[in-house]
């Protein structure tokens, strides 16, 4: 990938860090933590995060075969997380998005992620706070994370089918957007 290699120190730290907040995700889910597996949520963030998706983009996005997705999208379907719908531009191709009922899902959960985690940098002093946060930033960034604020809106029942070209939800849909979608 990059060219560089990576300091062994700094990949037990990521790897250290990276735990910490697999569990906050894990706790931050809440009450849909009982009906909604990680991987499922994850899914759910792709989806909301790059808009809909064809089958095969969302498992490259999951890094999963296109089976295990598709298996998945049944699960997601049937609790009415996601939907099918057939592509305006291309009536073949089938695309997934996320429904309100799964925006729900994915939008309740980063308030009491924000909560876990402003507890923990709490024990931090402020430019420690800073730090992490430059730190984690430039992270995100390398990986490709699509920040919140540039996700495509809920516009046309959910499906974020109205992102004209050069908008975030279009370059956001691109299956080589980065590593977003890996927990």
């Amino acid at each position: 990938m990059g060219g560089q290699v990576a300091e062994v120190d700094a990949v037990e730290a990521v790897l250290t860090a990276s735990r910490t907040m697999v569990a906050v995700a894990t706790r931050s889910l809440g009450a849909a933590a009982e009906e909604t597996t990680i991987a499922q949520y994850r899914a759910l963030v792709v989806l909301a995060s790059r808009g809909p998706q064809r089958m095969s983009d969302l498992a490259g996005a999951l890094g999963v075969a296109p089976s295990t997705a598709g298996r998945m999208a049944d699960r997601l379907a049937r609790k009415g997380l996601i939907r099918r719908h057939r592509a305006r531009a291309d009536r073949r191709s089938v695309l997934v998005s996320i429904t309100a009922a799964g925006r729900s899902v994915v939008g309740e959960a980063p308030a009491r992620r924000r909560g876990l985690i402003a507890d923990i940098l709490s024990r931090l002093p402020a430019a420690r706070q800073r730090a992490v946060a430059d730190a984690l930033r430039a992270f995100a960034d390398a990986a490709g994370e699509i920040p919140d604020s540039q996700w495509p809106t809920d516009t046309a029942g959910g499906t974020g089918m109205d992102a004209g070209p050069g908008s975030p939800a279009e370059g956001a849909r691109r299956p080589d957007a980065g590593m977003a979608a890996r927990p």
